[in-house]
């Protein structure tokens, strides 16, 4: 009988430790307010970001553009000379949340050359979606602030899923 306590006592306790766990990485993995305000809309979680424009990634947690130069990965605040007048509100980005895209760029560059000039996204400058409110770059990040509130549609988007 004792056997039987023990046991069902350590079954619930791992059931119970792996939804604590589980909601704990769902909270973490909402990253609207650090996205840049020229990234497209219905995202809660961005890791990385595809231009098929320029060939180059965009990691938004260290807000670094990611690009090749002369064979070699550069990892830079802004982007090569080259591509000053690029224009990041209206060429495609495509959302991945694959960890280090880069080291298989070949597989991006086929998958999405068809997106080469593609101005048809909405970006998040352009959204009048409450959620993105919070984020500061936000052109009515005031209302956001002044309403005490985290968005209020309770819509959270697709999770990053419209380009896995």
């Amino acid at each position: 009988m004792k056997k039987t306590i023990l046991i069902v006592s350590l079954l619930l306790s791992g059931f119970l430790f792996q939804t604590a766990n589980a909601q704990l990485r769902v909270r973490l993995n909402i990253n609207i307010a650090t996205q840049p305000v020229w990234g497209p809309v219905g995202y809660d979680h961005v890791e990385y970001y595809y231009m098929p424009d320029i060939d180059a990634f965009y990691y938004v947690p260290n807000r670094q553009y990611i690009y090749q130069q002369r064979g070699r990965w550069i990892f830079s605040a802004s982007l090569p000379y080259q591509y000053r007048n690029y224009d990041l509100y209206s060429g495609y980005k495509v959302v991945v949340n694959d960890p280090t895209p880069y080291r298989h760029v070949e597989t991006y560059r086929t998958r999405y050359s068809s997106y080469k000039g593609n101005h048809s996204q909405e970006v998040i400058r352009n959204s009048h979606d409450s959620r993105y409110f919070e984020n500061k770059n936000h052109p009515e990040h005031n209302k956001w602030r002044s309403n005490g509130n985290r968005g209020n549609n309770g819509n959270r988007g697709n999770n990053g899923n419209k380009h896995n």
